[in-house]
């Protein structure tokens, strides 16, 4: 067993708490960057906006790779996981309620 597997068999509901953690870290570090970025386009997204975003931007990420996660399965599921649903709409309400356009 290699050490990511060993690091991914604690699960939380289905989901490996490893990429969860690694996920949320991952963009803690890097929205410093992310946000200087997107201020260079005029658009002002706080760091914390980052956070709730975080799960929302994976699911996108992995559609866009076509890796099917247990994550994005249950997210495309039509006839269940309401409850996974409603979590990533209200991440995306609260990660763009504070997104701002800057005009010149």
């Amino acid at each position: 067993m290699t050490t990511i597997e060993f690091l991914r068999q604690f699960r939380l509901g289905g989901y490996a708490l490893f990429d969860f953690i690694a996920s949320f870290l991952g963009i803690w570090l890097l929205s410093p960057l992310l946000t200087k970025l997107f201020l260079k386009m005029r658009i002002k997204i706080p760091k914390i906006n980052w956070i709730f975003l975080t799960l929302p931007i994976g699911i996108i990420a992995h559609l866009l790779v076509n890796t099917i996660t247990p994550l994005t399965k249950n997210f495309l599921d039509l006839s269940g996981h309401y409850i996974l649903k409603i979590l990533i709409l209200v991440l995306i309400f609260f990660g763009i309620r504070g997104i701002k356009i800057i005009k010149k």
